[in-house]
């Protein structure tokens, strides 16, 4: 299973690439896997800012819809347009192609709160 060691992870298998006060959310290798064929995915919030751990959107794959959290405070500056067309690069390329948000950081603190690579691999 594929767990970069330059990101930060959330319990509930989100990741945070961190650069500067912005950053950039997806969902992790082993979510993915979990998830299967990633067939829809629904983020409507743009523009709004949403606290740690609060809901940003959803994924819907052939057998279930998942909530996606947000692994910081930050505003949702972003969605990546390449998600409406082919939401599967999420399969594909979780950690690239497939981030979800692009974010500007509001609490850089609760960064320190997130698991790294090795912490969140021993999760596993």
């Amino acid at each position: 299973m594929n767990v970069p060691g330059n990101l930060l992870y959330t319990k509930d298998h989100e990741w945070l690439r961190v650069e500067g006060n912005t950053g950039y959310v997806g969902v992790t290798d082993f979510a993915q896997g979990e998830l299967g064929d990633i067939v829809f995915i629904e983020i409507e919030t743009l523009g709004e800012t949403l606290a740690k751990e609060e809901v940003f959107g959803t994924i819907e794959a052939v057998k279930t819809v998942s909530d996606m959290f947000m692994p910081v405070t930050g505003e949702i500056l972003e969605v990546n347009p390449a998600l409406e067309e082919s939401p599967d690069v999420v399969n594909k390329d979780p950690y690239g192609k497939g981030w979800m948000v692009k974010i500007k950081i509001n609490n850089p603190s609760e960064i320190n709160d997130l698991l790294t690579a090795e912490k969140y691999s021993a999760m596993l």
